[in-house]
């Protein structure tokens, strides 16, 4: 699905809206008479946006599979989605284990389990938050439930949490299948063997830099090659490219001393840890400083690639976009994403325009010192 088609069909029509509305549903792209009712329903339960928790006091390495966060299986009703590290955290009780936390928890729990640098762990929280939580009650799901729809394979139609579709789940996944292939949130061993045979292949066995730029480069053909609804632009363009840099800065122990990034290095066995079981290796330590996107830039400048998406449902069909921003670090992330949220909330109204309004400014944070603050729905 693209983010600029109606979402209506995608969440709770009004019947459903009138039997009950999870607080932590999202009402992105629900229709004005939707939102007015999922509005009235949970006119209770909304909350006035808190500022972000800042960084953490301690920035080191400790231990994180420790006593306080077991790992412990799903329980009925638990959610998880495409986000391996999201997963995890749940699963050990940094985050609630039902799968549903507010920003502040979130931003906490980065920080707590995998030692993420503040400022990504705001960004990429309040962009999450903005497309696929609830702005109402200051709630998202890390996944969302998954109904097969459609011909065979079948299209899966999201509702709510992080598997809104070319956002941050999206096709090019390392472990997870394009939506077109359908089971989005779920680990597939098929692109775990591939991820070992190219560590094998460039690493050694073990995932580094070398392995992150090749594996993701062939991502991307496969992709090009195989899915005729291949979609690589803004936001999962970033997005892509920083699960490769993320699966190397956080998913190594922290007791690893490599400090120079190109040296260091992931075995399998944790990988698979973390992308299949979501839990923690026994004893694993987290980074020994903040970190977060070191190596995005090595890993695109390896094989350059511009946005794009095959056109006419035709596979090997890939045309660039030159409308979806490319550079990372620059303000078209930020303006795309604002453009996305405006697409999904045309005509906000009341505590739904204002929570917008100030989540808007806790996502510009990182942005403000280079670029123009975008104010679609004005001030407070």
């Amino acid at each position: 699905m693209r983010l600029n088609q109606p979402l209506a069909f995608l969440f709770l029509s009004i019947p459903h809206l009138c039997r009950g509305f999870p607080s932590y549903q999202s009402l992105a792209g629900l229709s004005e008479r939707d939102q007015d009712a999922a509005m009235e329903k949970l006119s209770g339960k909304a909350v006035y946006p808190p500022s972000p928790p800042g960084p953490i006091v301690f920035n080191g390495t400790k231990l994180v599979h420790d006593e306080d966060h077991p790992w412990k299986p799903l329980r009925k009703g638990d959610i998880r989605g495409p986000c391996p590290g999201l997963n995890t955290l749940a699963s050990h009780g940094y985050l609630p284990r039902d799968g549903v936390a507010t920003p502040a928890q979130i931003i906490t729990a980065v920080q707590e389990g995998f030692n993420m640098v503040h400022g990504a762990a705001v960004t990429a929280t309040y962009a999450a938050l903005l497309v696929d939580g609830n702005l109402l009650t200051n709630l998202l799901s890390i996944g969302g439930k998954t109904k097969r729809t459609g011909p065979d394979p079948p299209a899966p139609a999201i509702v709510g949490g992080l598997n809104t579709h070319d956002v941050f789940e999206g096709d090019a996944s390392m472990t997870r299948a394009d939506a077109f292939f359908g089971d989005i949130p779920s680990f597939n061993q098929t692109l775990f063997d591939q991820l070992v045979e190219f560590s094998n292949r460039y690493g050694d066995g073990y995932y580094n830099l070398t392995v992150a730029a090749e594996y993701r480069y062939h991502l991307i053909q496969q992709s090009i090659a195989t899915n005729p609804n291949f979609s690589f632009v803004s936001p999962r363009y970033f997005t892509a490219y920083g699960e490769s840099a993320f699966t190397l800065n956080l998913f190594v122990d922290g007791r690893d001393n490599t400090t120079v990034l190109g040296g260091r290095r992931l075995d399998m066995d944790t990988a698979l840890s973390f992308f299949r079981d979501s839990r923690f290796p026994p004893d694993f330590h987290r980074a020994s400083r903040p970190t977060g996107t070191d190596g995005v830039r090595e890993i695109m400048a390896a094989y350059p690639f511009k946005p794009g998406r095959n056109l006419d449902g035709k596979i090997n069909n890939y045309i660039e976009d030159p409308t979806s921003p490319s550079d990372f670090g620059g303000c078209g992330l930020y303006e795309n994403l604002v453009e996305k949220v405006v697409a999904l909330y045309p005509n906000p109204k009341g505590v739904l325009r204002r929570n917008l309004i100030i989540n808007l400014r806790f996502f510009y944070g990182v942005f403000a010192s280079r670029c123009e603050e975008a104010l679609p729905y004005g001030k407070l």
